[in-house]
């Protein structure tokens, strides 16, 4: 059994989710070392008692359970596999869990060079966003080794309440992306309703008031919509970092010569946002492509 008294964790990437989701263990009562970098986005949990690392190579000194939630494949490659990375200097028998949005590939190359080292490797990337960070309401979809996922359970309940092993090492990135999948042709729907009823001199708010119960309910539309009618398009997952999902679902399909029109429509409509200065905005000013040319 995990528990506070015989486990320090460690967490890398205290951005918009992972400050969250690390504060979460601290409220459980386990030892935590960061690493982030950027040190002032960790200050909150320092100051809660969390224990700085300078790089990935002290946590894995400090901590035998890791967690990662960076931005991008590339940043996950160097926490892992760089010199000062993670398999480099983890100990065996430690569990790496790595939450990001990352390639199925990578997740099983991970997976791969772990095994030869005995840790354990997991992907268990993530959706619900900053509010299911907060509240410890993500869905997480995990792959890897069934005995390796009991034994983290506990710890993924702090962070998650559906929570769904979906298979061998790469399945948990897999899943999300058709999680991605589902919401980049949802979130187009959302934004033409909510300009359509703007348009037809409706009162939104009133709209959603009827068809977020209705059979047009989701999550987008309940918690994101609000959000665009209050014009506030800050990050609770940033542009850039969805344009960086859709790519890898593209390219999976693409793999698999799968046609995925809805994916590749929402994809060019984001990049057209990002390139004119919304790449750090929250996925929900989308909204913006409309409202602009309204």
């Amino acid at each position: 059994m995990l528990t506070p008294e015989n486990t320090v964790i460690g967490f890398i990437g205290t951005g918009v989710m992972g400050r969250s989701m690390a504060l979460n263990f601290l409220n459980a009562g386990y030892s935590l070392v960061v690493y982030s970098r950027t040190k002032g986005k960790a200050n909150d949990l320092l100051d809660r008692g969390a224990v700085w690392a300078a790089t990935p190579k002290e946590v894995a000194e400090k901590a035998t359970v890791i967690f990662t939630m960076v931005g991008y494949p590339s940043d996950v490659e160097e926490v892992y596999l760089g010199e000062d990375g993670l398999l480099r200097h983890s100990k065996p028998g430690s569990y790496l869990i790595d939450m990001t949005t990352s390639s199925p590939s990578l997740a099983a190359k991970i997976y791969n060079e772990a095994e030869k080292k005995e840790i354990y490797a997991i992907d268990a990337p993530v959706s619900g966003g900053d509010v299911g960070a907060r509240e410890a309401k993500l869905s997480i979809m995990v792959g890897g080794e069934e005995e390796a996922f009991e034994a983290i359970r506990p710890l993924l309940e702090l962070l998650g309440t559906n929570i769904v092993h979906q298979g061998e090492p790469g399945a948990g990135q897999h899943t999300k992306m058709c999680n991605q999948i589902a919401i980049a042709s949802n979130m187009i729907g959302v934004c033409e309703a909510i300009i359509y009823a703007e348009k037809a001199g409706l009162d939104p708010e009133n709209v959603l008031k009827s068809i977020t119960t209705g059979a047009a309910g989701s999550w987008s539309l309940t918690n994101l919509a609000p959000r665009m009618l209050n014009g506030n398009f800050e990050p609770g997952f940033y542009i850039k970092h969805f344009i960086k999902d859709m790519k890898i679902a593209l390219d999976e399909a693409e793999r698999m010569e799968m046609d995925v029109p809805g994916l590749s429509l929402a994809k060019s409509l984001y990049d057209q946002l990002a390139e004119k200065g919304e790449a750090n905005s929250g996925t929900q000013a989308l909204y913006k492509y409309w409202a602009k040319l309204a």
